[in-house]
């Protein structure tokens, strides 16, 4: 498993610079998903390509929320990038009712928002790797149900990775206000791409 996220950053994109270089999308999304929760909890002006209307979505399902905030972060344009985004914050906000079940999603704590943002850049570094490796794991493995099981394991020690690496940020005292998501996304990115590219059997 972690021989194959080495393999990934090292040969894949050439080390652990050019591979956060190439995640670039992921810190940037990032950043407009961490505004869009921030805007929509106080009722502040909106950026981003979409708009919420938090009047029009109170007493929705937690479901038909999450629809409209990856609608608003990330419109479809029928790019995979695109389509990893999407399942990315969808994933994260379901993490977030995991983690926080009396959770709004319409008014999210500081902490909650930064535990949504973490848990994004984990999804969308996996579902990445998933498009480009899903189909080699699959022909390696001996049976489809080991398969999807060395898929999970894999997100499962991004989600780790990624988790270690906010904490670092965290503990340098590194605010992850809304003007600076997508600086520390890139910096947990980086971060987390080093341990993949350093792993040594």
């Amino acid at each position: 498993m972690r021989k194959s996220l080495r393999e990934y950053v090292r040969h894949g994109y050439g080390g652990s610079k050019t591979t956060t270089a190439r995640f670039g999308g992921t810190a940037s999304i990032a950043g407009v998903f961490g505004s869009a929760l921030e805007s929509v909890a106080d009722g502040s002006q909106q950026a981003g390509p979409g708009v919420l209307d938090r009047v029009l979505l109170q007493g929705r399902s937690a479901s038909e929320v999450m629809d409209a905030l990856v609608e608003a972060v990330r419109p479809v344009d029928g790019t995979q990038d695109a389509e990893a985004e999407r399942a990315s914050i969808r994933g994260s906000l379901s993490d977030v009712l995991v983690r926080y079940p009396d959770a709004d999603l319409l008014n999210l704590s500081a902490e909650q928002r930064t535990f949504a943002i973490e848990r994004f850049t984990a999804m969308d570094v996996f579902h990445r790797y998933e498009l480009d490796m899903c189909k080699t794991i699959q022909e390696k493995a001996p049976s489809a149900s080991v398969a999807m099981r060395r898929l999970k394991e894999i997100k499962d020690y991004i989600k780790e990775c990624v988790s270690a690496s906010f904490r670092k940020i965290a503990n340098a005292r590194t605010p992850l206000t809304t003007g600076r998501i997508s600086q520390v996304v890139t910096q947990a990115l980086q971060d987390t791409f080093e341990v993949f590219e350093g792993y040594v059997e």
